[in-house]
């Protein structure tokens, strides 16, 4: 896409909810030097979350730029994509207000990313837009937060620092721990609230894939096998099989390296840890009568109405406090198995089992949000910055598809981010 002159780089849009103020907050390193602007509904409740951040980042945000826009008001919202080069969408559960954004900037010829988690949403757009956004020559790039930039990039990293062979299976192992005092309430209703209509609607998601996915990947082998339900990690944590979209995402990224650069497409499991089984068995309630609840229209109607309680105390309309949010950090372990040599196709068999082994990290702080927002943050200035190191023209990508030729790895590591390889053994 040629390059259009307009007033703003960036738009912040969504920018007084919960994910758009850690957004701001960010903002005002990340996007320092760049013209960003914030967007919502309402000037006096942008004002005032303008006043509040600058206040908390010891800045005068009083200047910044406001642009109103409404989801129910489709002129509101291609005019607000109009004025800027990337949209930064924050406002979720994606699947209820996410493709109104993604259509304007569409029309408008404006980048877009988001945050969202939502495997109907992502898969559902890739679907609808992704030939249109490559003729407008327009990157729409979802799964820009914690879901699923530690796992995307994380894949993208431990295959560039493999070597020269090939990488069969990566299981990832995500883990959380908080220091200092532990909070109630740590997750913010939104995220409860995205869980909610997404888990409800996973019967969407079948048919999405056959239309979407219409050719077979290769058969490659041996077989990567999901473990048992609970298990014990390689680092000796109780582990779950992880419900997010990790998995999805890192799928999606490998079939569109297959499709473009005829790359054998590894195979990805994804797993959550904990510290001991009391954790686990507390999670696994959790879980269970969510996923009892989700299933009928009254359920998650209490899921949606009642958090705090379904959830065990663990969500709140409040979210964590800014020293909660400081004192959680998350560690994604990997462990790729693969071979030294690489073979001519895609297609063919090796005749002998792996023989290498890579083990990687990546770690962060406050992954629901401040880490979120600042991939969110990075994955935009990275559109506008290296746009010339990203695939074609447009498309709808992952992050992994997206970025996996840019500098954001390096990125993320000089904001709060770490990617590191653990170790290499030959097997």
């Amino acid at each position: 896409m040629k390059s259009i002159a307009r007033k703003l780089d960036v738009v912040i849009f969504g920018a007084t909810g919960f994910t758009g103020k850690y957004t701001i907050l960010e903002g005002v390193k990340i996007l320092a030097g760049l013209r960003w602007g914030v967007a919502g509904r309402s000037r006096p409740k942008l004002e005032a979350t303008l006043a509040e951040i600058g206040q908390k980042a010891g800045q005068d945000l009083s200047q910044t730029p406001i642009v109103l826009a409404e989801l129910d008001n489709e002129r509101s919202l291609v005019q607000m994509a109009s004025e800027c080069r990337v949209v930064v969408n924050c406002c979720g559960p994606y699947r209820l207000y996410g493709e109104p954004v993604l259509k304007a900037c569409l029309e408008a010829g404006t980048h877009h990313v988001d945050v969202s988690g939502e495997p109907q949403f992502l898969e559902g757009m890739q679907l609808k837009y992704h030939e249109k956004a490559k003729e407008k020559g327009v990157y729409l790039i979802s799964a820009c937060g914690f879901d699923s930039i530690p796992a995307d990039m994380g894949t993208v990293f431990l295959e560039q620092q493999f070597g020269e062979g090939v990488v069969n299976s990566v299981e990832s192992y995500i883990s959380s721990k908080v220091t200092g005092r532990r909070e109630l309430g740590g997750i913010h209703y939104g995220t409860w609230a995205s869980a909610v209509h997404a888990i409800a609607n996973m019967r969407e998601v079948g048919q999405i894939r056959r239309e979407l996915f219409r050719t077979k990947l290769p058969e490659v082998e041996p077989k990567l096998k999901e473990r048992p339900a609970l298990h014990k990690s390689s680092g000796g944590k109780w582990s779950l099989p992880f419900m997010g979209a990790d998995r999805s995402c890192v799928m999606r990224t490998q079939r569109f390296f297959y499709e473009t650069e005829g790359k054998r497409p590894l195979q990805m499991r994804a797993y959550i840890s904990f510290s001991g089984l009391v954790e686990v068995f507390a999670i696994s309630f959790i879980g269970a009568i969510f996923w009892l609840l989700v299933k009928t229209t009254t359920g998650q109607n209490l899921l949606l109405n009642h958090p705090r309680l379904f959830s065990l105390g663990l969500v709140s309309h409040e979210g964590p406090s800014d020293e909660a949010a400081k004192n959680t950090h998350f560690a994604m372990h990997f462990e790729g198995r693969g071979w030294e040599e690489k073979l001519a196709s895609p297609e063919e068999k090796y005749p002998y089992p792996p023989n290498k082994v890579i083990r990687t990290k990546v770690t962060g702080t406050n992954p629901g949000y401040g880490a979120t927002c600042v991939a969110l943050l990075l994955s935009a200035r990275t559109i506008l910055q290296e746009a010339d190191k990203m695939p074609g023209s447009g498309g709808f990508l992952t992050p992994g598809a997206a970025f996996a030729k840019t500098n954001l790895i390096p990125e993320l590591c000089k904001n709060g981010f770490t990617f590191e390889v653990v170790s290499k053994a030959k097997l």
